[in-house]
């Protein structure tokens, strides 16, 4: 099977190179040069996954994912983002992007980066209908669905299966390459950076105060630990 990806890009050179290493590796590619018109292209086709830049004309990275998000459409997305700034790539994050990759990259870490968005969206979930609850959150684990207060949190894919992973393994101290082993399915500890990126998101999610944590709690030097009630 060849799967879908879809490039968007303004920058020309990198969207190509993008592209002619996607092909070289079997997938079927397409291409768009702004968010509006990756958005379109979204919106009409069937892709396994998005790559996004997010400093574009017409329509920036983070907005395109949260407009598609609001249409209803799920393709796994990975940003680009030349910026450093941890805030920028949360919000990227909390408008439902899956991942992110700061500029400059190595094409093979991108590779990495797409099978594992690939792997982790037909991986099989359990079938089951047991809740879990701490404070005010719900999770519930035959919709897949997490609640705060009786709300319905917006959660990526892998937001939530960061969030179960840690709650089935409550009182562990989980190391950021553990994390991105069983969570991201990175056969290497590259960008641990990553897990706090999402880590932050997760915390301004579901946490009462997301500078203090209660549940998603920073071990120094270690990684991180779910604390239950």
């Amino acid at each position: 099977m060849n799967f879908k990806v879809l490039v968007v890009e303004d920058e020309t050179t990198l969207r190509v190179t993008i592209r002619d290493r996607l092909v070289a590796e079997g997938y079927e590619v397409s291409l768009a040069a702004d968010g509006n018109q990756g958005f379109e292209l979204l919106r009409t086709g069937q892709f396994d996954v998005a790559i996004s830049d997010i400093m574009m004309p017409g329509r920036s990275g983070t907005d395109l994912v949260r407009d598609v998000r609001a249409q209803g459409i799920q393709t796994p997305i990975l940003l680009l983002t030349a910026k450093r700034d941890v805030v920028d790539k949360v919000i990227g994050l909390k408008m439902g992007a899956d991942d992110y990759l700061t500029k400059p990259f190595e094409m093979v870490e991108l590779m990495a980066r797409v099978e594992a968005l690939l792997r982790r969206a037909r991986a099989p979930q359990a079938k089951t209908t047991r809740h879990y609850c701490f404070g005010d959150v719900v999770i519930d684990y035959a919709s897949g669905l997490v609640s705060r207060d009786g709300e319905t949190v917006a959660m990526t894919p892998l937001d939530y299966r960061l969030l179960t992973y840690l709650v089935e393994h409550r009182g562990e101290v989980l190391s950021r390459d553990r994390l991105l082993d069983e969570v991201w399915g990175y056969d290497t500890g590259l960008m641990t950076r990553t897990v706090d990126v999402h880590m932050v998101s997760l915390r301004q999610k579901l946490e009462p105060v997301p500078e203090n944590p209660r549940y998603l709690v920073t071990v120094h030097r270690r990684g991180y630990r779910f604390v239950p009630d």
